[in-house]
């Protein structure tokens, strides 16, 4: 049985974080994730997406953002249990936890952390005649490696960030982006919106609202979409294409997670806002996988969540000691991992 301080299910940026907050605070952790590498959908799904609004940094891919935290939290050592879901959860008499997995591993910790995001997901598809015949040829529901897309003609149908980001991305690699959406209006963030204009306006990108796909044309591989201009007189245009992609989003599933005794809201676990805990005591929710009101579906949202969330997690495992944290700094001349590298650690002030 492997044994931890805080055990994290979900090994996505909201996880990651949370081992470098618990490792300040010299607890250690241990990731369950069903994917078979830590990530989540920044690793799986878009490693090459662009993201805005991490701080400190302008614009970082979402794979290399993943890279730059497994940097972080190196010195603190962290376990991995990759390629299993967590499957059932049992109360021990000591108020300890026991998570097993899908393949039988057990894990043991005071502490349970859910950071799963979405939980399991699978992409929204339009319903549209012949959907299956084009996927992988032609059509494809989310974008791993942008390069796949240089010098060629793309549709991409949505209004949500995903559409708006990866059409202000492509517009730079694709010999032609069109953007269709039902409405005129869009879910994404105002400046991306904005970026879309701007690109219209230079000519660098095609915007097609309110509009649809209405159909797909080829006899092996996709050649050609329907589009269908919505208004009092509809029009129908072809477009010649050599890739469609419909981001409209992902169905979450919480999966196995969704049977253990939370609270459920929107297919979202509901959290205390004071530290992020569930209706049941020692384990909490951080991340897309929560809800609360005022809650926004960011990453860094997720890494404030996980920071609240160490700190209680303290105070359950240490009830005797308290403390105020200051700030944090480097540790001796060797790290945690034995290497010469400092090793971060928080500056706590202690209260008698």
């Amino acid at each position: 049985m492997i044994k931890t301080d805080i055990l994290i299910i979900g090994a996505g940026p909201t996880g990651l974080f949370a081992v470098f907050e618990a490792g300040l605070l010299k607890l250690k952790c241990h990731l369950i994730d069903a994917l078979p590498q830590a990530g989540g959908q920044c690793s799986e799904i878009y490693p090459k997406k662009p993201i805005y609004d991490i701080p400190g940094f302008p614009e970082v891919l979402a794979g290399a953002l993943v890279d730059n935290l497994m940097e972080q939290i190196k010195p603190f050592q962290p376990g991995f249990t990759l390629g299993e879901r967590a499957e059932t959860i049992k109360k021990l008499d000591d108020g300890s936890f026991v998570v097993t997995t899908n393949k039988g591993t057990q894990h043991n910790a005071p502490i349970v952390a859910i950071a799963g995001g979405l939980g399991s997901f699978e992409p929204r598809k339009p319903l549209l005649e012949n959907l299956s015949k084009y996927e992988d040829n032609g059509l494809a529901y989310m974008i791993k490696d942008p390069e796949v897309y240089r010098n060629k003609k793309v549709v991409i149908a949505g209004g949500g960030d995903s559409a708006l980001d990866w059409s202000i991305f492509l517009a730079n690699i694709a010999a032609q982006v069109t953007l269709v959406h039902r409405r005129t209006e869009f879910r994404g963030a105002l400046d991306s919106v904005d970026k879309v204009q701007e690109l219209k306006d230079q000519g660098k990108l095609n915007l097609i609202t309110p509009a649809e796909i209405i159909g797909l044309n080829g006899d092996e591989v996709l050649e050609s979409v329907l589009i269908r201009k919505i208004s009092d007189a509809k029009e129908d245009i072809i477009l010649e294409v050599d890739s469609f992609i419909p981001l409209f989003g992902l169905s979450p599933k919480l999966g196995p997670i969704g049977d253990w005794g939370f609270e459920i809201e929107k297919n979202a676990i509901k959290v205390d806002t004071f530290d992020y805990q569930t209706n049941i005591p020692g384990i909490y929710a951080i991340g897309d996988v929560n809800t609360y009101p005022g809650k926004l579906k960011l990453i860094l949202c997720g890494f404030h969540e996980a920071t609240l969330m160490c700190q209680s997690a303290f105070q359950k495992i240490f009830p005797d000691k308290k403390y105020v944290m200051k700030y944090t700094t480097v540790g001796g001349i060797n790290g945690f991992d034995g290497s010469k590298k400092e090793a971060p650690k928080a500056v706590i002030k202690a209260i008698d």
